[in-house]
């Protein structure tokens, strides 16, 4: 363990003055007490407050309601998980052998979970400063994706509007797959796009949270690519 937390700390850029705070921070339920869960409910509001003040330096022509619909794009359970897979979070969590069998470290909930408490513990162990410019850090490449003006549409939505706009035809969505068990189900959809012959999978809890997430990658590689 010690091996991936000492990863972990460097991929984080700093080091824990008290160890116990990270270890309790890695620590699902089903590992046994003390657990992540206390502090995942800190975590979620240092993130909030930071992403908060982030975002009101950043954005000054938004209003309050376009600034909550930004920040709710960038604090919600897939950006956290994508945030979490960077960091290669799940490999350092402790978890009880049903989770790990069901392939629990690679769940977004639990990743996503994982990362506010961590948020959680640094801000514990270093203070909010500390805390605020880890989200800095951590949140920067996804914020430097935000299109304030898209941000009150889902990804389908802006997908689908961004090919009408160039009157082209609307993408598809299969299913590729269900894994894991019944009870922690995840699902990969693929979006594809025709005119271009692209296709993208997303993963999901739910087989809308997967087409919203492939219709994002594939909204994301069409623009980058500047096509239209």
């Amino acid at each position: 363990m010690t091996e991936f937390t000492d990863r972990l700390q460097r991929n984080l850029g700093l080091v824990f003055a008290d160890p116990s705070l990270l270890a309790q921070a890695l620590t699902h339920r089903s590992f046994g007490q003390p657990n992540n869960e206390r502090l995942e409910f800190l975590g979620d509001s240092v993130l909030n407050c930071a992403m908060s003040m982030k975002l009101f330096k950043r954005f000054p022509g938004l209003q309050e309601g376009e600034l909550s619909r930004v920040r709710a794009s960038l604090v919600c359970q897939d950006a956290l998980a994508r945030v979490a897979v960077g960091l290669d979070l799940g490999s350092c969590l402790r978890m009880g052998e049903g989770e790990l069998r069901s392939g629990g470290f690679r769940r977004p909930s639990i990743l996503a979970d994982a990362l506010e408490a961590l948020i959680a513990a640094v801000c514990l162990d270093a203070g909010f400063e500390a805390a605020h410019a880890l989200v800095d850090r951590l949140f920067e490449p996804l914020l430097a994706e935000v299109d304030p003006a898209a941000s009150g549409k889902d990804p389908k939505t802006a997908l689908q509007e961004w090919l009408q706009g160039r009157k082209m035809a609307l993408p598809t969505y299969s299913m590729i797959r269900v894994l894991g068990e019944a009870h922690a189900q995840e699902f990969e959809v693929a979006c594809e796009v025709p005119k271009f012959s692209l296709c993208t999978v997303g993963r999901g809890s739910s087989r809308r949270a997967a087409e919203q997430r492939s219709a994002e990658l594939a909204l994301a590689q069409l623009k980058s690519e500047r096509h239209g």
